[in-house]
């Protein structure tokens, strides 16, 4: 289980080079001329926690499962895409099975790869995405509204709350979450809103401005900062260095002598974690040692869905014991026998590290 990030951003910003090197390989197309990616790649890569790896040893787990996070490149949007131009409708519509948007900006300088509009201008890269999302919304709620109006007396709430929306994105307003309550949100998440999918910006920046960034990418996080967004830096072409090591330390050390603390796939998990209210729940045993991602503030029968529709449909209880108590007891069994695995109903709130054993009959 994990979750799914859609890269996308004007051609040549550095879209296929990041997607290449966070799954360490070279599968998407990277050439310098826009649409080199006309279908989208998609690549999973596990989720590294030494939680799980920890669980795996104590419990003498035959085999043990990360999550995954999973990339999809999504070709190169330009001016015109919610039209047709370049293939965009094509384009737009793979970003609507994404949970979550990483949007990759050009703030680099390099005379070797061309700029689809022949300037580097970071904001004005991130509107012209963002006007097309929003065309293409547009769009997409006019015919939903038409279609509407025919049952209206059926459907009048629905029909308010989306004709709203549109009013909202022909203002080219986005930050309109204080106007809906929770069930208005659920109807607007059923309308698979490329706008109401949770963004971050991602700035890739030359290799020796990594750690301090350059007037470019301030502009990016100053722009994200006013949206109350999140975004990051990046060098495509540290990553792909980083992506030819198989060995740990050696990758250890180079991000050492280059002052990263971070790579970028682990940017993109801990703050993806963020953007989507993501928490980890653990199942562990001799048979196998498993991550499982789950929303935060779930109930139990919730989190046992993620892993069978029997475990929610037959929930008895759930016997929970946290990630650090697992530890100290040493297995399962001391941990039992030393109380600190709860017995927890339907109405138990999951938390980030639990290790869960569901009781379920159906």
């Amino acid at each position: 289980m994990g979750f799914k990030c859609g890269i996308i951003g004007l051609p040549n910003v550095g879209k296929s080079s990041l997607f290449n090197a966070l799954l360490g390989l070279q599968k998407a197309s990277s050439e310098n001329y826009p649409f080199c990616t006309i279908e989208p790649n998609i690549g999973k890569v596990p989720i590294p926690d030494n939680r799980l790896e920890k669980l795996s040893i104590i419990n003498k787990s035959k085999n043990t499962i990360y999550g995954q996070i999973e990339f999809v490149d999504i070709a190169g949007l330009v001016k015109g895409a919610s039209k047709g131009e370049g293939l965009g409708n094509k384009f737009l519509s793979n970003i609507r099975e994404v949970d979550a948007i990483v949007h990759v900006v050009r703030c680099f300088s390099d005379s070797n790869i061309t700029h689809v509009y022949n300037r580097i201008d970071p904001i004005n890269d991130i509107e012209i995405i963002e006007s097309e999302l929003i065309l293409s919304d547009i769009s997409r709620l006019e015919k939903t509204l038409e279609k509407l109006r025919k049952t209206l007396k059926n459907s009048k709430k629905e029909f308010d709350v989306l004709t709203k929306v549109k009013l909202n994105l022909e203002k080219s307003n986005l930050s309109f979450s204080d106007q809906f309550d929770e069930e208005e949100f659920l109807i607007i998440k059923n309308a698979e809103l490329l706008t109401s999918k949770p963004v971050m910006y991602v700035s890739n920046v030359n290799d020796d401005v990594l750690e301090v960034g350059n007037n470019f990418s301030n502009l990016v996080e100053e722009y994200a900062l006013k949206k109350g967004l999140k975004s990051i830096k990046i060098s495509t072409k540290i990553e792909e260095e980083l992506s030819s090591f198989d060995d740990i330390k050696e990758k250890e050390d180079l991000m050492k002598s280059l002052g990263i603390k971070k790579s970028g796939l682990d940017l993109f998990i801990s703050e993806g974690f963020k953007l989507l209210n993501l928490i980890t729940f653990f199942t562990s045993g001799p048979k196998e040692s498993r991550a499982w991602t789950l929303p935060k503030g779930s109930p139990a029968p919730d989190a046992g869905e993620v892993i069978h529709s029997d475990f929610k449909r037959g929930f008895i209880a759930a016997e929970v014991v946290s990630y650090e108590d697992l530890i100290k007891a040493g297995e399962n069994l001391n941990a039992k026998n030393m109380g600190f695995v709860k017995t927890q109903g339907k109405d138990y709130i999951v938390q980030d590290g639990d290790v869960i054993l569901f009781r379920f009959n159906v």
